[in-house]
C-alpha cells in the first residue's frame, strides 16, 4: 500500500495532516516535507497529525515523526498526535516516544465502536 497524506486547517487555526497508508523507508520523507509545506505558508497554531489511518510505521517512519517535530519546533509550532492507529500507537509507545507527542490516545476503530 502507498502513502497518501491530506492536509486541511481546523477551526480553531491549527493544520492536520492527515496520512494514510504505510509509513517507510520508501516514503517517510513525505511526512517530514508536508510539515514543512505547512510551516513554509506560515506558522500554524500548532500541527496535528492524524494517523487514524496509518497502517504500517517503520523506524525510518518514526524518524521522520521526529524531524517532523524538530523543524516545526525551530519555528515555535507544537506537534501533536492525534488518533494513531492500534499500530501506530504501539510503535509510538514501544520507542517510548508517546509523550513528546502529546500522549495520544488509540483510535477506536469502526469494528470496535459497531461491536463487531
Amino acid at each position: 500500500m502507498t502513502l497518501s497524506i491530506m492536509t486541511s486547517t481546523l477551526a480553531d487555526g491549527a493544520v492536520e495532516v492527515s496520512p494514510r497508508g504505510e509509513i517507510d523507508v520508501e516514503n517517510a520523507y513525505e511526512i517530514r516535507e508536508a510539515v514543512a509545506a505547512q510551516l513554509a505558508e506560515g506558522a500554524p497554531a500548532r500541527i496535528e497529525l492524524n494517523m487514524q489511518h496509518v497502517t504500517f510505521i517503520d523506524s525510518v517512519g518514526i524518524s521522520a515523526l521526529v524531524a517532523a517535530f524538530q523543524l516545526a519546533g525551530v519555528s515555535g509550532v507544537k506537534v501533536v498526535v492525534t488518533q494513531p492507529s492500534r499500530f501506530a500507537h504501539k510503535q509510538l509507545w514501544v520507542t517510548g516516544l508517546l509523550g513528546l507527542f502529546g500522549n495520544p490516545q488509540p483510535h477506536q476503530d469502526d469494528a470496535a465502536l459497531s461491536g463487531a
